[in-house]
């Protein structure tokens, strides 16, 4: 400590005349922002501009108590989000920061804004972006938290003390923090004391700045002219290709009075704000009372801009980097269909690409096999339209493609056809003249006025899509019959059920820690998912070992264990294995449910079925009578009903639901009511555990072996037999009902509807902000209302000998009969 503050006072009493700082840091989304606002804070004036993305490094100086100040402005990375994720353009520019302070920086400001939710994964994501500067960063930051409202020292330790990732940052950064109120700009005191650690830390650092190497800043500059250069020639590219055109136009091929256009692209891409900005309507159109909404048919719009008629069709988002095989059935009908609903055919296509993506390998193989679901002439009517153009800061969307083979590609197949649209600024009523009238260009050098739709393909999609509704009905009428059924036979019985001990199974990114954490109404388990995730980038050998929390309800005891994950594949490691059979012992005397997680975004597959089969296979067939499906991120289907999914995606998952005894639950974790959705779960828990009698277990095997050894108990032998005998009869009702014949329904009409999906969720790649996090408030009210239900609903009593039950079962069974042979 002497030592420390030596180094405090000789710092003082030698202040320094020239600081030369970096600030850094990632990008949450456009409400929590800070390393501008930092820098014209530090400066004392407004020399950042904070109405646009930083998205080129941009050094600003001042003279600041005494001291020449220099401070350099970086792009922002998605916290989260892998290096590989960033665009190349922002990567040059981030690196190229630290050569714009020569001979190189004194400090970098790792700034992070108080508010901000910072999960495991942003570790990785830091550190490899920290290896952009080829230096040790660590050694010379300082982290710099921010906010628009004080904020007490107390207030910041605790948030550190709930953050191991914040925690893990101090530590590499050796503990140097300091908190800026950047709203309260007269407040000079501030910068005074960030300056005077910055101070003790060159001191510290001998008074060394951080290395640079000259010679990498003369091959980022040289990229970047030859970018440039390369962008300017395109763009060149595109005028006299335009203005070719432009003369058929005027030379009398006039185009269409109603335009006809179709939106496809990747979930989250802005394709329904795009149609609201094209259409010049409210923004929040589609989106309902709670927020967001993915679109899930294919909708039709219409409306009058610029003198033309123009329909246009919004079409599902397939999640933004799965092939063809991962995307749902559902959505791929949906999508195949959305040419259909303006025949003979749209005029123009517009592809949608979010202009932040990385046109990576994987997104680019999901946009080519996507567009497969149409024939090859499609490309000629396509447009890419990029979204988020206020990403673009001060760059041209030239330099974005050039900088991206991928987006190279995909522009350079549809013929050098691209349009920026920034769907924050309606009042820039020049962005849609002009896609329409690139529209209208490309109409006019094609010779095919329209992409053409078959009607015999348009046939068979509808019928197919009709036959699916009717199925969905049918099993959804069929399940609402079993579960009243069911109902009446143990509706009477008290449950034994004093806790409720749950297992969580299934993949790697499938929701099992949001489940748990909905569950339990408390943020217990840690959130992995993101686009890296995805892409494998975590070793499929990495050893997870099981987690459990425990959360109680007004008495009622919930645990949860969460067993680890694997990649899709038929066959996964024997560990993961080893650690579900392992999760057991951890809820003893054993659990009443395993819950296997099956996510809605993605479809499910025969690799699928036969991982879960593999996964549950040490735990015998007994362990089925204890299994329930739970489809996760039920926010992606919005209110269509589940069994649309169920029944387009064929026998594989039918399988799996009939191994479970169709027990099925859907878990929204966005815009949803929390506690209906966990008490509705409880009840079919409990409405299982009463009709199994009892809990699973792995003892059981042994139990029966050693029950020959002991003297016969006929009291116990009758009890277990009538048990059986009266799951038996219970199982041959519920499978007499799905045979059932279909009540007569009148036929339906299907209406071209239109919801939005405007207000999108961001991209750090953490679940929690993938579709929203729950709200302390939420949790507090959800988990209270479920305390309320569980006080009434589940209560230790005695146990039924199962004789009333079965006698209660033979009755209704034979009414049942009865009633059948009358109809």
């Amino acid at each position: 400590m002497a030592a420390s503050a030596d180094i405090y006072n000789s710092a003082q009493s030698h202040p320094a005349t020239e600081l030369r700082i970096v600030l850094i840091g990632g990008r949450y989304n456009d409400l929590l922002r800070g390393k501008s606002s930092a820098g014209n804070f530090i400066l004392g004036q407004n020399v950042f501009n904070t109405s646009r993305r930083t998205a080129q490094s941009e050094a600003r100086q001042q003279e600041v108590f005494s001291r020449r100040v220099t401070v350099v402005d970086t792009p922002g990375w998605w916290w989260g989000w892998p290096r590989e994720n960033t665009p190349k353009l922002d990567q040059i520019e981030i690196q190229n920061s630290v050569h714009l302070c020569p001979p190189g920086p004194h400090v970098f400001l790792l700034v992070i804004p108080v508010g901000l939710y910072l999960p495991q994964l942003v570790k990785s994501s830091l550190q490899q972006h920290l290896e952009l500067f080829n230096a040790d960063v660590f050694s010379h930051t300082i982290v710099l938290f921010t906010a628009v409202a004080p904020c007490s020292d107390e207030e910041i330790k605790s948030r550190i003390r709930k953050s191991p990732t914040l925690q893990w940052i101090l530590q590499q950064c050796g503990n140097r923090k300091h908190f800026l109120n950047i709203s309260n700009r007269e407040d000079r005191d501030q910068v005074k004391k960030l300056l005077e650690k910055i101070e003790t830390l060159i001191t510290n650092n001998g008074f060394r700045h951080c290395s640079v190497d000259r010679s990498q800043g003369e091959t980022l500059r040289k990229e970047m002219r030859d970018l440039t250069e390369r962008a300017s020639k395109r763009f060149d590219q595109v005028q006299k290709q335009r203005n070719k055109l432009k003369i058929q136009i005027k030379d009398g091929k006039v185009p269409p009075d109603h335009l006809k256009i179709v939106m496809i692209g990747g979930s989250f891409g802005g394709k329904s704000s795009t149609r609201n900005h094209i259409l010049e309507k409210c923004l929040m159109l589609n989106v309902d009372k709670k927020g967001y909404r993915r679109t899930t048919h294919s909708e039709i719009s219409h409306g009058v801009v610029e003198g033309r008629w123009l329909t246009v069709v919004d079409s599902p988002g397939w999640f933004y980097v799965n092939i063809l095989q991962e995307t749902s059935e559902m959505d791929k009908l949906e999508i195949e269909n959305s040419v259909n609903l303006c025949p003979p055919g749209p005029h123009a296509v517009l592809l949608v690409v979010p202009v932040m993506i990385n046109a990576d390998e994987s997104y680019l193989r999901s946009v080519q096999e996507h567009m497969s679901l149409f024939r090859e002439e499609i490309w000629k009517h396509t447009l890419v339209l990029f979204t988020y153009g206020d990403w673009l800061g001060v760059k041209t969307v030239e330099e974005r493609i050039e900088s991206d083979e991928g987006l190279q590609w995909i522009v350079n197949k549809c013929e050098n056809r691209y349009h920026v649209l920034n769907n924050k600024d309606h009042s820039d009523k020049t962005q849609v003249k002009e896609l329409l009238e690139k529209i209208e260009e490309m109409w006019a050098g094609n010779e095919d006025p329209y992409y053409e739709v078959e009607l015999d393909q348009e046939a068979e999609l509808e019928t197919k899509r009709e036959t699916g509704d009717k199925m969905a009905r049918r099993l959804k009428t069929i399940n609402e019959r079993k579960t009243r059924v069911l109902n009446e036979l143990i509706g009477g019985e008290r449950s034994t059920v004093t806790d409720i001990r749950i297992i969580l199974v299934g993949q790697k990114c499938s929701g099992k820690s949001t489940a748990a954490n909905m569950i339990l109404f408390k943020k217990c388990f840690n959130l992995t998912f993101e686009t890296a995730c995805l892409k494998k980038n975590f070793s499929d050998q990495e050893r997870i070992t099981c987690v459990k929390h425990e959360g109680n309800f007004d008495g009622v005891k919930v645990s949860v264990v969460e067993t680890p994950g694997w990649f899709s594949d038929p066959t996964p490691p024997d560990w993961i294995k080893d650690e579900v059979l392992h999760s057991v012992s951890m809820c003893s005397p054993g659990p009443h449910v395993f819950l296997l997680l099956v996510p809605i975004l993605r479809s499910f597959t025969e690799k699928d079925l036969k991982a879960l089969l593999e996964i549950m296979k040490p735990l015998t067939e007994r362990v089925w009578r204890h299994c329930m499906v739970v489809f996760s991120y039920g926010d992606w289907i919005n209110d269509v009903p589940v069994e649309n999914y169920i029944v387009r995606e064929g026998k594989e998952l039918q399988e799996l639901l009939e191994k479970c005894g169709n027990r099925y639950h859907v878990l929204k974790n966005f815009n949803s009511d929390y506690s209906v959705q966990v008490e509705e779960l409880f009840q079919k828990i409990v409405n299982m555990v009463t009709q199994n009698k009892e809990c699973f277990s792995v003892e059981d095997k042994k139990e029966k072996f050693l029950s020959f050894l002991r003297p016969p108990k006929q009291q116990i032998l009758t009890e277990q037999e009538w048990k059986r005998r009266e799951q038996e009869l219970i199982e041959q009702m519920m499978k007499a009902l799905e045979k059932e014949p279909e009540e007569p329904t009148e036929p339906r009409v299907r209406k071209a509807w239109s919801k939005d999906d405007d207000n999108i969720p961001d991209m750090s790649g953490d679940v929690a902000s993938e579709y929203g996090s729950i709200s302390e408030k939420q949790r507090r009210r959800g988990h209270d209302q479920v305390a309320e239900w569980l006080n009434n609903k589940v209560r230790e009593s005695e146990i039924s000998s199962g004789i009333s039950s079965i006698c209660s079962s033979i009755t209704y069974m034979e009414n049942f009969d009865e009633s059948s042979e009358i109809h």
